[in-house]
Order: structure tokens, then C-alpha cells, then sequence
């Protein structure tokens, strides 16, 4: 288990984490979403020990994780940057990162290798940015760490190096319990790979949810009445968003769907069609109803 209890973290008179709680169980994979210096690459490095807090507390399994060896090589921290290994072969990273990890595996190292087909012998700054992600992403996999954290993880990769970047993930996961912490701002990317998310603005955590739950806690619905409705005429609905055009009326309400159902019903609607709303959209209206512009965080 991952804790971040009360954590803080300021950069001279930058606050780029802010009072932020966070628990990430094992075995889960889960998303770290938010703009560009939301703080989802600080939480990184504060769980990879290369920050330390100033304050709260960073636990791997009630260990501290700063400046403890043991913790620390239980976590592999994939970057979004790979410039210090441009000098190396993929043969000479292996070998570096197999000092450091006890768990290392040639086995699987090699059998992912043999998946996405990387030269060996030639220098890492001679590979494209996503032939490096790739070749850190395979080494990542290798360590045999149990929590593996990665930086705007798909990032240079064409599509079907998403894909099979994927696979070896969840294969990962399913093989061996791995711990999945993935940070992006693209939230469809999250929602594929992710059971888990938390949201991030200016160094705040905003929530923290199951995707299933959130998927099932927002309805919208087209209807249409014998009479107009205003806003605040059904009764206990949370509606988050309130439209008409012409004789449809548009909604958008958090609650179950039986629930939000057997409340509109009481009107005798004409016409009651729930629509599927995407992730994205689930959470442009939690954001609206918690006061925030969306546009301003995803």
C-alpha cells in the first residue's frame, strides 16, 4: 500500500503539493490526472525517493520512502525524460539498472525485447523518443519492483506502440500483483489502462475515485413534458446542468439511474431517454458542480 498522508511540497515560494491524502492499494492500477503542474510528477518523485517532502508523510507500506534504500527498490520510476541514458546501449542499461534491483529479470527483459525488436548495441540518443520509452518501459518491467510509476506513460509513442505498451502492463499486472501508477493529462489514455484516478489542480487533490463508481454516478437525460419545467421543479434531483431546446429538455443529474428514473417519472414524461455519458464528460460536470472550469485542469 502507497499513503500519502497530509503532503506538502514547496519549491522556494511554489506550492506544488498542498495538504494532499492519497491511498493507492496494491495490485491497483491507477491514474494520476491534471494540467501541467497540477503536482502529478512531484507525487512521482516524492514515491521513487528522489524528492522529500516538506511536509506529511510518503509511505510504502508504512515505510518512509526517502533515503530508504529498502523501499526504494521495491518502486521503478519511469520518467518523462531520458536524456541520462543517451550515452548508454540498451545492453548498458540493463546491466546498470540489474545493480539496483535484486528482482531484475534477463528472462523478461528479453522476451519484451523480443516483442517490440530494439537494436541492443546501439546508443540510446540514436533511438527515436518513442524507441526510448519503449526501452525504459521494458527495463521498468524487468526490475521485478512491485510498484512501477510512470511519467505520462504513452507519451512519443505511435499507436500500436500504445498497444502493446498496454499489454505488457496489464500482463504485468495480472502475472504478478504490479502496482500501476500512471500519470497523464489525457484522460482517455487513463480510463483504458486505469480502475483507479485522482484528479489534481495547483497542487490540490480534487477526488479520488473508483472510474466504475464514476462512471454510474452521473446521468444525463433527454426528456420531454407535457408542460415546461424549471430548473428547480424535480423535487431533491442534483442536476448539474439544465437545458431546454424547443420541447427537449436536457439534464444532467448525479445519482443512480433507478433513482433519478423513478423521480422524473412522477411528471409523465413523454419521452425519457438516459444517454451514456463518456468519462470526460462525467467529469467536466463534477468539476462545474464543485465550482471549477474543466478546461482549466484536463
Amino acid at each position: 500500500m502507497i499513503e500519502l498522508k497530509n503532503v506538502k511540497m514547496s519549491f522556494d515560494d511554489f506550492n506544488a503539493l498542498d495538504g494532499v491524502d492519497l491511498t493507492i492499494s496494491e495490485g491497483t492500477a491507477f491514474g494520476l490526472l491534471g494540467s501541467n503542474g497540477a503536482g502529478k510528477s512531484t507525487i512521482l518523485r516524492l514515491l521513487s525517493g528522489v524528492y522529500k517532502q516538506t511536509g506529511g508523510e510518503v509511505l510504502i507500506d508504512g515505510e518512509p520512502v526517502y533515503d530508504n534504500v529498502t523501499a526504494k527498490s521495491r518502486v521503478f520510476f519511469i520518467n518523462d525524460e531520458t536524456v541520462q541514458f543517451g550515452s548508454m546501449t540498451l545492453t548498458d542499461m540493463r546491466n546498470y539498472y540489474r545493480g539496483f534491483y535484486p528482482n531484475f529479470s534477463d528472462e523478461i527483459f528479453g522476451k519484451l525485447n523480443e516483442v517490440i525488436k530494439l537494436p541492443e548495441k546501439k546508443r540510446l540518443d540514436k533511438f527515436s523518443k518513442g524507441m526510448k520509452r519503449q526501452a525504459i518501459v521494458i527495463t521498468g518491467l524487468a526490475s521485478g519492483t512491485d510498484y512501477l510509476l510512470l511519467d505520462e506513460a504513452f507519451d512519443g509513442l505511435d499507436p500500436t506502440m500504445r498497444i502493446i505498451v498496454k499489454r505488457m502492463l496489464v500482463d504485468a499486472m495480472l502475472d504478478r500483483k504490479l502496482t500501476a501508477i500512471i500519470s497523464s493529462h489525457n484522460l482517455k489514455e487513463i480510463n483504458e489502462v486505469c480502475d483507479t484516478a485522482a484528479l489534481l489542480h495547483q497542487g490540490k487533490l480534487l477526488f479520488n475515485r473508483d472510474l466504475d463508481s464514476v462512471k454510474g454516478s452521473i446521468q444525463k437525460v433527454q426528456a420531454v413534458f407535457d408542460k415546461d419545467y424549471a430548473e428547480n421543479e424535480f423535487g431533491k434531483l442534483n442536476i448539474l446542468h439544465y437545458e431546454k431546446n424547443q420541447s427537449i429538455t436536457y439534464l444532467i443529474i448525479k445519482g443512480s439511474e433507478e433513482e433519478i428514473k423513478a423521480e422524473l417519472e412522477k411528471k409523465n414524461p413523454k419521452v425519457l431517454d438516459m444517454i451514456p455519458l463518456t468519462l470526460e464528460e462525467v467529469f467536466i460536470y463534477e468539476m462545474e458542480g464543485m465550482g471549477y472550469d474543466f478546461n482549466s485542469i484536463g
